[in-house]
């Protein structure tokens, strides 16, 4: 009898069950005859891994932010657009380019130093410094660079229907897919999504950073404390994007467009303090 052992002789055989007895219990019987209360050990309880579908319902939504620091964040909104100027208009021009290079028949007929220079352009969206996609690039050649460039694209954009956008994001942030550009990670394919669609992407490239990303600026401006990215069932490519929609709704209406919002959110975030 596995996992039982006469408590005098130390020994686990020839162990016989007496009777069983309330709440799981038997009462057992050791060859030299000691008898004791027996119980079987508890399997632990494990809970279900979360669908998809109970993960984002349980994401934060704007209806959770506090009503009055809302209130606040909307004067300090009143007071950015008062006095902020528009963005910069040469980002649509860029937005539109890459918009073409970046459509089904553009990813593969471009030249590859196209794809290149997207990974260190900063406008319209900073990406920080790309060391490593530019050394993965030097060392495996424009061509070989810009065909993993594509398919990393390609992927993200026109993957499989029947997997989600935020997790065919996860695919390529954690290393699964094979063809994934080094270096192609987190800020640049966010970047690609803020181009592809520039009415529902924040400029904001990482979810959290120290500087401040979309986890922080949500704590900062809106009072809510976002998934830690560590999270396994969230998964980092889940929160990019549930952040990114949520800051979204936030944020509202009257800004130029979201690369205005964004930079809203990046100067509020360090007057949000004691809104309420």
């Amino acid at each position: 009898m596995a996992l039982v052992m006469c408590p005098l002789c130390s020994d686990d055989e020839d162990i016989e069950v007496v009777r069983t007895l309330d709440g799981g219990r038997r009462l057992v019987k050791h060859r030299c005859g000691y008898e004791w209360e027996h119980k079987e050990p508890a399997v632990p309880h494990r809970n279900p891994p979360r669908t998809f579908a109970d993960l984002k319902a349980r994401f934060p939504k704007p209806e959770n932010v506090d009503p009055g620091q809302l209130e606040g964040v909307t004067r300090l909104k009143e007071q950015y657009l008062a006095v902020k100027p528009d963005f910069d208009p040469d980002v649509a021009a860029y937005w539109s380019k890459y918009q073409q290079v970046f459509s089904p028949d553009g990813l593969w007929t471009c030249a590859p130093r196209v794809l290149k220079d997207f990974a260190n352009s900063e406008v319209g969206a900073h990406p920080g410094n790309q060391a490593t996609f530019n050394s993965a690039w030097n060392g495996m050649g424009d061509v070989a660079a810009g065909e993993a460039t594509r398919k990393t694209i390609e992927y993200l954009l026109y993957g499989p229907d029947e997997v989600p956008l935020e997790d065919r994001l996860q695919h390529l942030l954690d290393g699964t897919k094979a063809f994934a550009m080094t270096g192609f990670k987190e800020a640049l394919l966010t970047r690609v999504l803020c181009v592809m669609y520039p009415e529902r992407f924040l400029t904001i490239l990482k979810y959290t950073t120290e500087a401040g990303g979309k986890r922080e600026i949500a704590r900062m401006v809106y009072g809510l404390e976002l998934p830690a990215p560590e999270s396994v069932n969230w998964t980092r490519g889940r929160l990019i994007l549930w952040s990114n929609d949520l800051l979204n709704d936030l944020v509202g209406q009257g800004f130029a467009n979201q690369q205005h919002a964004a930079a809203f959110l990046w100067w509020a975030k360090d007057r949000a303090e004691g809104l309420q």
